[in-house]
């Protein structure tokens, strides 16, 4: 046994114990699918950020707490019957030899980008997933579901031929949203706008979630700058006009470039 599958091990048995139901945790115990999901994506989500922050060691344990999410999900599935760790890695081992034939199989030559799309189109069509929007998890960031929802249309050929229509129905969405009268209406039109800006993104060639990812990013470390200047101009930020908090927004942005 190799010293990988030994630590496998061990973390395999310790959540078995935390799960029992006499001699375990009662957090542990009391948890349900449901439940722990949320921290499944929030621990993908940290990972992600340990990557971007290039912080190896954090990465290794934002790793080990992800790998704790998919062992814990595994454990309540083998209790009800359902599946074990062991078969969850067969799983995802038979799919990408299958995805990979010509480095598994008999097939020659670089795979390309339609022939990957074409292999996951079999498996969703095994699954018995045959619509376009098929396959797609209703759980995914809101940005990143549209992004993808679009993309699946895209395929089947329903998208502008240009940007120029996607820059007028922005601009169409943003009329129709300035005339919502009603929260619903608001909420529905204010949909519309985000929906259409992420197409108009994407066919910029450029990722949305990424691109908002980005923004967010230097409005908070703009923000934090404005708030550090006014400190040491022994001045609360949060008091002031909006005229001089954006004094020093400008002052921001010069100071970057």
């Amino acid at each position: 046994m190799s010293a990988n599958s030994k630590s496998l091990d061990r973390l395999l048995s310790i959540m078995a114990r935390l799960r029992d139901s006499e001699r375990g945790c009662e957090w542990d115990v009391a948890q349900d699918f449901g439940t722990i999901a949320p921290y499944t994506i929030e621990e993908a989500y940290e990972v992600a950020d340990a990557i971007e922050r290039e912080d190896m060691d954090g990465l290794r344990d934002e790793l080990g707490d992800l790998l704790l999410q998919v062992v814990f999900h595994a454990r309540m599935a083998e209790e009800a019957g359902h599946f074990d760790f062991d078969s969850v890695a067969e799983a995802i081992a038979d799919k990408m030899e299958a995805r990979h034939p010509h480095i598994f199989g008999d097939s020659t030559g670089a795979m390309d980008g339609a022939s990957w799309e074409n292999l996951k189109a079999n498996e969703r069509e095994a699954k018995g997933e045959t619509g376009a929007m098929d396959g797609v998890a209703r759980a995914l960031p809101a940005l990143m579901r549209s992004d993808k929802l679009q993309k699946r249309a895209a395929r089947v050929g329903f998208q502008w031929d240009d940007l120029e229509g996607p820059t007028r129905k922005l601009a169409e969405e943003l009329e129709e949203l300035a005339a919502a009268t009603t929260p619903e209406e608001r909420l529905l039109e204010a949909g519309d706008v985000l929906f259409v800006a992420a197409h108009l993104v994407r066919r910029y060639g450029v990722d949305p979630e990424q691109a908002l990812r980005a923004s967010n990013d230097k409005f908070e470390q703009r923000f934090r700058r404005m708030e550090e200047l006014a400190r040491k101009d022994g001045a609360d930020f949060a008091a002031l006009p909006l005229g001089a908090q954006e004094e020093y927004w400008q002052k921001v942005k010069r100071e970057e470039g």
